[in-house]
């Protein structure tokens, strides 16, 4: 195995994982909320709200990190090798899967785990292997 050491960065990747964890810790002892952002932002689409705030609140935080990180001279960048149609298709096969799932990533995969839900494990464990498969199948059978 090769570690591209300009790249790998365990210190910074540590404290973004902390400060999820905090972040979700405080919503759940705060509002007795799952930080799950597909249900955040789902709940956005249901009316009456009357929660609206910490969503508007929780996601602002989401877009508006990476946006005070690249004024501060610290830009997020990615290498997304796709066109605009393939991420819209994989994003609509994304929220798909988190109506399906009862939630996404975030919910199932930090929140729901911590919490010892064996339906978070289930769905974690399926979506960890629909990836893998996915990078696999890309880079080796298809010729990525």
């Amino acid at each position: 195995m090769l570690i591209d050491l300009a790249h790998f960065t365990p210190g910074l990747s540590l404290t973004g994982g902390l400060v999820i964890g905090l972040a979700a810790a405080v919503l759940v002892q705060a509002n007795g909320r799952i930080a799950g952002i597909s249900g955040i932002f789902g709940g956005l689409l249901s009316w009456p709200r009357n929660d609206i705030g910490w969503r508007i609140a929780f996601l602002a935080g989401l877009i508006g990190a990476p946006v005070m990180a690249s004024l501060a001279g610290m830009p997020a960048t990615a290498d997304i090798e796709a066109g605009w149609s393939e991420i819209l298709v994989a994003g609509f096969l994304v929220g798909i899967g988190t109506r399906y799932a009862s939630g996404c990533t975030s919910g199932h995969g930090v929140c729901g785990l911590s919490r010892g839900s064996i339906r978070s494990l289930a769905a974690t464990a399926t979506f960890m292997a629909a990836g893998f498969l996915t990078v696999f199948v890309q880079r080796h059978m298809i010729g990525g």
